[in-house]
């Protein structure tokens, strides 16, 4: 395979799968629909900085040691469930009707403690991300089909990350301005708790997947 095949190879396949509605996808339409934007930019390259170093950790070999080692699997997976169950339970909590005299969401924010700043959001961005053993079980399994013989691994490696980045931050970049274009609506009390409903149950409906996987 030559390096310019394995580059749009790998890219078809990352494109389908950066397309596929997935927990990014809710985070990040749910973080920018709200009002958050410096905050949903952050999820965005939290998102990307995770997906950067699994692609490196899978370069230099260290992931497939991860995804072999059942125990280092286990604590990173069920680490990873107990987050994301923490994370949507936090948004179907905060949908609650508040009592008389309560500010609404709108006031006083979700009860998530979320604030609108980049640096918050790229935590939660990248402690997502790096807590989904799948994503570095996926890299394991794709990178090295896409390295040409005599490639450098590591630095092929991380150019197929970049190819994945790059396509991850264009489809990010669309899902924030329309989520933006839809935000008046969104951000309505009524709204906004139904879209805190959905996103917070597939949110949890992810960490009891990934509960519920298998090594």
């Amino acid at each position: 395979m030559t390096t310019l095949n394995a580059l749009w190879s790998f890219a078809l396949v990352v494109g389908l799968l950066t397309l596929t509605p997935g927990l990014d996808t809710a985070l990040i339409v749910r973080t920018a629909a709200i009002g958050h934007s410096r905050r949903a930019w952050g999820v965005v390259a939290g998102i990307q900085t995770g997906t950067l170093t699994w692609g490196i950790l899978t370069s230099l070999g260290i992931t497939a040691v991860l995804t072999a080692s059942a125990l280092a699997y286990e604590v990173l997976r069920w680490a990873g469930a107990a987050y994301l169950l923490w994370m949507g339970l936090s948004m179907l909590w905060s949908t609650r009707r508040p009592a008389a005299g309560e500010p609404t969401m709108d006031e006083s924010g979700p009860a998530t403690g979320e604030g609108g700043g980049f640096r918050s959001g790229w935590r939660q961005g990248t402690v997502t991300n790096l807590l989904n053993p799948k994503m570095g079980a996926f890299y394991v399994a794709l990178l090295p089909q896409f390295i040409p013989a005599g490639a450098s691994p590591l630095t092929f490696g991380v150019l197929l990350a970049c190819v994945h980045i790059a396509l991850g931050v264009v489809w990010s970049t669309i899902l924030v301005l329309v989520a933006r274009r839809l935000r008046n609506v969104l951000q309505r009390p009524a709204a906004r708790r139904v879209m805190d409903r959905v996103t917070g149950t597939v949110i949890a409906g992810f960490g009891i997947k990934l509960a519920a996987s298998s090594h």
